[in-house]
């Protein structure tokens, strides 16, 4: 059992595309895309008698003050054993030690009974959300409509009566009118946003066409919908391998009572279905941080779906201290 660096695109993204319910996060291109702002990445396989039984990306975060961690969201460690996880967590501690790295920082898509270093391994504050909705999308239209909560139902059929009209973004401008509707977003549901870049910079990279077949690309689409000729919702979906994922939706002040939210997210689903996607990750519910938007997520009546959340393996308690306290003086300003 060894290690190794991934050098092949196709490879890597052949395995995890592979799994059941597909992390973009884990992707190939999505760690171009972290390479492309700053991060410095490291892909990562785990070999057994010539065999890849497990890869990921590492993405390497800066601290601020001349350290760095590792980051890996959703990781799959499902179907390592015992052994295998533990020599795993040691390899990267290896290579965490000769790069200088204080911890590494995971998202486990299953639970971690079967580590022997817990005492290194330290829950902290969720990145990304540990409670979702994932609706299976291989059903007929018909029978998806059918199992939503009448009210979405309802909605969306009003929404088209009203005349809203769902498309992609086609240039800049769509996106300057977008970021508006984010900025609105961000103000009335108190969401924290990436930078101006950090979008643009996600729906700019080259997207390849979805490969049908052996393995998976990711694409990054922001979908629109538009009222009177006026931008008043948009999604941003990324496709990879059988899972699609709501990743960021934003929705205007203006003409709330035209629902287009709710036809924004049928058109979505619709659109995921088109290239044979099994399942739809609605990407996040808490009904005490976000009560509307976990509400309107329900009514699509997805399956809930419930991960470990987020812990550090740290390779420095000292440093680690230092950093907890800097980090929770943050937080109050």
């Amino acid at each position: 059992m060894k290690l190794i660096e991934i050098k092949d695109k196709n490879i890597y993204n052949n395995f995890v595309s592979g799994q059941k319910h597909s992390q973009f996060l884990q992707s190939w291109e999505w760690g171009e895309f972290n390479q492309n702002i700053g991060l410095r990445t490291k892909v990562l396989g785990l070999e057994k008698n010539g065999e890849l039984i497990m890869g990921l990306t590492l993405l390497r975060k800066n601290l601020g003050f001349g350290k760095s961690y590792y980051y890996v969201p959703r990781i799959g460690v499902k179907n390592l054993n015992e052994i295998q996880l533990n020599f795993l967590f040691e390899e990267i501690r290896k290579i965490a030690k000769q790069e200088d790295v204080l911890f590494l920082r995971f998202e486990p898509r299953s639970e971690l009974s079967k580590v022997n270093c817990q005492k290194s391994i330290v829950k902290t504050l969720d990145v990304q959300p540990s409670k979702t909705l994932i609706l299976d999308i291989s059903k007929s239209e018909e029978e998806l409509l059918k199992n939503f909560k009448q009210k979405t139902r309802y909605n969306i059929r009003l929404a088209e009566k009203k005349g809203v009209v769902v498309r992609e973004m086609k240039d800049d401008n769509d996106f300057e009118n977008w970021w508006k509707v984010m900025e609105e977003t961000k103000d009335r549901d108190g969401f924290r946003l990436h930078s101006k870049k950090y979008y643009r910079e996600m729906l700019t990279s080259p997207q390849p066409s979805l490969y049908k077949g052996e393995g998976a690309n990711i694409i990054i689409k922001l979908l629109l919908a538009e009222y009177k000729d006026e931008i008043i919702a948009g999604n941003i979906v990324a496709m990879f391998g059988d899972m699609a994922t709501y990743v960021h939706g934003a929705s205007s002040n203006k003409f709330r009572n035209v629902m287009a939210p709710y036809l924004l997210q049928w058109e979505t689903i619709k659109i995921a279905k088109e290239t044979d996607i099994k399942y739809y990750d609605f990407y996040g519910i808490d009904e005490q941080k976000w009560p509307g938007v976990t509400r309107f997520k329900l009514g699509f009546n997805g399956e809930e779906i419930n991960y470990p959340g987020t812990f550090d393996l740290v390779f420095d308690m000292k440093s680690y201290g230092l950093y907890k306290l800097i980090r929770k003086i943050r937080r109050m300003f």
